[in-house]
């Protein structure tokens, strides 16, 4: 999976929170947030296509465009390249400046929480079975 220029990927979110759209329907999302001509996103979408980030249905006479890349793995692949890149492969320096830099909210911490015992318990386990 190449890494998703910043048009794809908001092509891709558009397609993640609606489902299958056309052209039509993803240009009048995207137009809501920023100036893009109809061609661009066609061209785009396109391109999208023939790099297999992209199915299209043909059956109808307005092409139907369905994401091939799920949202997740998108977003791991992602982040691991950012953890890599920016904090030299440690999680836990994104961690601490990512809380040092925003107003965390209990709920917030809570959750994080909650997120931290849940992998220990994980590792806890695998480390039983092994």
């Amino acid at each position: 999976m190449h890494k998703p220029t910043e048009a794809e990927l908001e092509i891709l979110q558009v397609l993640w929170k609606r489902g299958a759209c056309t052209v039509r329907e993803v240009h009048e999302q995207l137009s809501q947030q920023k100036d893009t001509g109809y061609t661009t996103t066609l061209k785009l979408m396109q391109m999208m296509h023939e790099k297999g980030i992209l199915k299209r249905n043909e059956s109808q006479r307005s092409h139907v465009y369905e994401a091939l890349w799920q949202e997740e793995e998108v977003q791991k692949s992602l982040l691991a390249r950012f953890v890599e890149t920016a904090f030299g492969g440690s999680a836990m320096k994104l961690v601490m400046q990512a809380l040092g830099n925003s107003k965390t909210t209990e709920k917030e911490l809570k959750q994080i929480k909650e997120m931290i015992n849940q992998i220990e318990q994980e590792q806890q386990k695998q480390k039983g079975g092994e």
